[in-house]
């Protein structure tokens, strides 16, 4: 069972970016195929992710939403990764994560200001993501960010 989040963004950026980061050298840009094995590493080393993507899948999102998903780059190694996209009318952010090494330092929220931001850019106000029913810290993470938990609705899936 996933939990639904939800946020309207039509404020400017958030109160991350004010935030202090501890020094870490660390830039952020557009995810791209060529990330695949980094971020999967990502993924896999992370509890309450769920499954992960295929390259495959990974390449269409990519495509379909480009310049949205971003990474998170300390030198030649990928230490934060978010997928991003919308659908013309709703944005949706999935998969947030950062290596454990460097959590704590802002970087997810730096991730996911870059991610609305893009969003801004295409005039979507309202962002949507999913984590796991039973994923405390990453609820607790979005809710210290200020989005609120939706718990009006139930998600339904169908796997093909």
């Amino acid at each position: 069972m996933r939990r639904l989040f939800s946020v309207v963004c039509n404020e400017g950026p958030s109160v991350a970016t004010a935030m202090q980061e501890s020094t870490l050298d660390v830039s952020l840009r557009p995810m791209v195929v060529d990330d695949y094995d980094a971020v999967v590493a990502l993924w896999r080393g992370t509890d309450g992710l769920g499954g992960v993507e295929t390259h495959e899948a990974l390449t269409r999102y990519l495509a379909r939403n480009p310049g949205f998903s971003q990474v998170a780059v300390c030198g030649e190694r990928v230490v934060g990764a978010i997928l991003c996209g919308h659908d013309g009318r709703r944005g949706y952010i999935y998969r947030l994560t950062v290596a454990h090494d460097v959590r704590r330092r802002g970087l997810g929220r730096r991730l996911v200001d870059a991610c609305l931001e893009k969003l801004r850019e295409e005039c979507i106000d309202h962002v949507t993501l999913f984590i796991l029913k039973d994923n405390a810290a990453a609820a607790m993470f979005w809710t210290e960010l200020g989005w609120v938990e939706r718990v009006d609705l139930r998600t339904f899936a169908k796997y093909m």
